[in-house]
């Protein structure tokens, strides 16, 4: 699949992730919950994702497993019988292998899932009651935006790189464990995407 990252506490970028199985275990809702979970609490017990997820301690600890087992989180040591997980990165990089039909595959279902799971959380946010909610100052710092232009190869690459600098900045170079959050900051989930030749008249 096209360069994806899940946010994730190493601030070197992961191995290009292309084996079917572990694109495949990233496509569940739990999962990627947990993922973000992890990523804001710094660690987590499965019994600490549970009260934070709403899922059961042991639906919670069986998709943990499933995470440790293909490399994106790892156990914390830790006295006695609590067994924390932590992010192995701060970015998930998946690429579609396209010499091997199964990761083919297993990408087009990866992004089908994501993109399916990420417009159902802006829909949340734009639609619903949240966003009435919200402050002003905040529903209005918000945005939802699209354009269409026309870019050679070499400017789409350097709008791509300049979109991943802010994103770097914002997002990946941060500790987002709660001791180090900024005052006043509020969780923002920010969702990119470019897509090529889908313009009307243009072949997709």
């Amino acid at each position: 699949m096209p360069a994806r990252r899940v946010a994730s506490p190493d601030p070197e970028p992961r191995r290009p992730i292309s084996d079917p199985l572990a694109i495949r275990a990233l496509a569940h809702p739990t999962r990627l919950t947990l993922l973000e979970i992890l990523l804001g609490e710094g660690h987590a017990t499965a019994t600490r994702c549970a009260e934070l997820s709403g899922h059961s301690v042991a639906s919670c600890s069986f998709h943990l497993r499933t995470l440790a087992r293909h490399g994106f989180i790892e156990a914390v040591p830790a006295p006695g019988r609590a067994k924390p997980w932590r992010l192995t990165s701060m970015r998930q990089e998946l690429r579609r292998d396209p010499s091997d039909p199964e990761s083919a595959a297993a990408s087009s279902a990866f992004d089908e899932f994501f993109l399916g799971h990420e417009f159902a959380r802006l829909r949340a946010w734009w639609t619903g009651p949240a966003q009435q909610a919200a402050e002003a100052e905040w529903r209005d710092a918000s945005v939802l935006s699209g354009g269409t232009g026309w870019l050679t190869l070499a400017e789409l690459r350097e709008l791509s790189d300049e979109l991943g600098g802010l994103v770097e900045r914002f997002f990946l170079s941060r500790d987002n464990a709660t001791t180090q959050r900024p005052d006043g900051s509020r969780p923002v989930r920010l969702f990119l995407g470019s897509s090529v030749g889908l313009f009307p008249g243009e072949p997709g």
